[in-house]
């Protein structure tokens, strides 16, 4: 059986972003107890599930610090960038993002048919 880790930025009354998308009250203080955080939480993975709104942002950026072998992030931009992506959107049909697959499907119903592990060349290096 798979395990499905959420990772989701909300304050504590629920409140994720502005009507527009705004996400500006967010703090991005990637200090090492954050870093690790994430880290820990990301190891392992081998498919991110996202919505098209999240995927518009979320895969340019780290497509982008991944080509920088200068950018103090490019390990954990390497894995995001490499890892299998599912992007559940109601106006895409196809993607031109790396390891990225296009899904109009309900929700529930993809998630549980998911294959055990999803093999990407990331883990063939």
């Amino acid at each position: 059986m798979r395990t499905l880790k959420l990772q989701v930025q909300i304050s504590i009354d629920g409140f994720i972003a502005g009507t527009n998308g705004e996400m500006d009250w967010l703090v991005w203080n990637w200090d090492d107890e954050l870093k690790n955080y994430v880290k820990e939480l990301t190891s392992g993975i081998d498919c991110i599930v996202m919505g098209r709104k999240l995927a518009d942002g979320f895969i340019p950026y780290w497509a982008n610090v991944a080509q920088n072998p200068e950018d103090e992030q490019l390990e954990f931009a390497t894995i995001m960038h490499e890892t299998h992506k599912i992007v559940f959107t109601k106006t895409l049909e196809t993607s031109d993002w790396k390891n990225t697959e296009i899904t109009n499907g309900d929700l529930v119903e993809e998630i549980t048919e998911l294959p055990p592990f999803i093999w990407t060349e990331m883990w063939y290096k």
